[in-house]
């Protein structure tokens, strides 16, 4: 059954539409005519907003991470500025978010990610780990921290990036099957946070 649409609507359809395929295929193997038979349109509907399939990733693989950024405030956002358990939690959706959508955040940080050109999943991205910098430079900030913010902010990516992605992989199933891995980021991360130098009239106050 074909739906009706309005302008706006019809684009977020297909990008919805897409992102649903993905999910339950685990990868991007579908058809322009699948997301559209998904999205309940004809098959020349996304001409009217899509160059082709890859642009219709692009915006799906840009909407994970606005997602993502959005989640990680909302829960973050429960903390006081600059508090730890505000970076803490930022690592918690992460991990959700990889466990949620495996194949969505896999897309997100693979090269390929991007196959007709457009820079819209890059900006997106970056504007997520803007974030994630912005937690840690208030943290930093409040507790008078040594040292480079962004290269604390890459450590701790690292490992929630590496900790998910072993994750979604089966890995930790296979190696430490009893493993917690939201307290094991919870504790690498303060473990990171806390071991870092302070201004020494801060360890002294």
């Amino acid at each position: 059954m074909k739906v009706s649409y309005h302008h706006g609507e019809l684009r977020q359809a297909l990008i919805d539409a897409a992102r649903a395929l993905i999910n339950e295929r685990q990868s991007n193997d579908f058809s322009l005519s699948d997301a559209c038979r998904r999205a309940g349109v004809s098959t020349a509907a996304p001409y009217r907003h899509f160059a082709d399939k890859g642009q219709i990733i692009n915006e799906v693989v840009a909407q994970g991470f606005i997602d993502m950024a959005h989640r990680a405030r909302a829960e973050a956002e429960v903390f006081p500025p600059g508090a730890p358990e505000r970076i803490v939690a930022v690592g918690r959706v992460y991990l959700a978010f990889a466990i949620g959508e495996p194949a969505l955040f896999r897309m997100m940080f693979s090269q390929h990610a991007n196959p007709a050109g457009d820079d819209i999943a890059t900006t997106t991205g970056k504007a997520c780990f803007a974030y994630v910098l912005d937690e840690v430079i208030s943290y930093c900030t409040l507790h008078r921290v040594e040292g480079d913010a962004r290269m604390i902010a890459v450590q701790l990516w690292t490992l929630v990036h590496g900790a998910a992605s072993l994750t979604i992989d089966g890995d930790y199933a296979k190696v430490a099957p009893d493993i917690d891995v939201t307290r094991m980021i919870t504790s690498g991360a303060e473990r990171l946070l806390f071991a870092l130098p302070r201004d020494r009239d801060d360890l002294q106050a």
